[in-house]
């Protein structure tokens, strides 16, 4: 029994990032809450990339998650908007590392399988998926529920890391 856990899931973009927070007790998940941090398209990067941190410390601040995951970037063809999507990317990082948190990444993939039970989901799939697990949950839009998969994946994996050292030790 690890108790209970709240974990914060991020799906990263620079003109939106979608952010969800669950908790977890034993196989029981509950949703606290979403949202997506936007930042002006009009500012240069640089003030987005500001906007971006600012929110998303406002959110660690007012959920207080005891850890954080974010979904990894996947190669787009076009190279500026993958370039901007690291840079958004790099920022969802540095917040919750700034705050003391253990971030883990995953990929689409491992999330979609975590979550769906197939690693090539659509966004359908996904959102229906989520709502499911999570009772009562109504995302504000696509980026928030990605989020709150990126959350329900790493509450599935951290719990199964959570064991492996007392069944490594009850084996010895």
């Amino acid at each position: 029994m690890i108790g209970v856990r709240r974990f914060i899931g991020f799906d990263p973009g620079l003109r939106a990032t979608g952010w969800g927070v669950i908790e977890a007790e034993d196989n029981r998940l509950r949703h606290l809450a979403n949202g997506t941090v936007a930042t002006d398209a009009d500012l240069e990067t640089a003030a987005r990339l500001h906007q971006l941190h600012d929110g998303l410390a406002r959110v660690l601040t007012e959920w207080a998650p005891d850890d954080a995951a974010v979904e990894e970037t996947f190669v787009n063809r076009n190279a500026r908007s993958t370039l901007k999507l690291g840079l958004a990317r790099g920022v969802v990082l540095l917040a919750p590392a700034l705050f003391g948190l253990r971030v883990a990444e995953y990929s689409p993939n491992k999330i979609k399988k975590s979550v769906v039970g197939a690693g090539h989901a659509d966004k359908t799939q996904v959102g229906v998926m989520v709502r499911h697990l999570l009772p009562g949950c109504d995302p504000v839009d696509a980026d928030s529920t990605d989020a709150l998969a990126v959350a329900i994946c790493h509450a599935h994996h951290a719990a199964t890391d959570g064991l492996w050292p007392s069944i490594r030790a009850a084996a010895v």
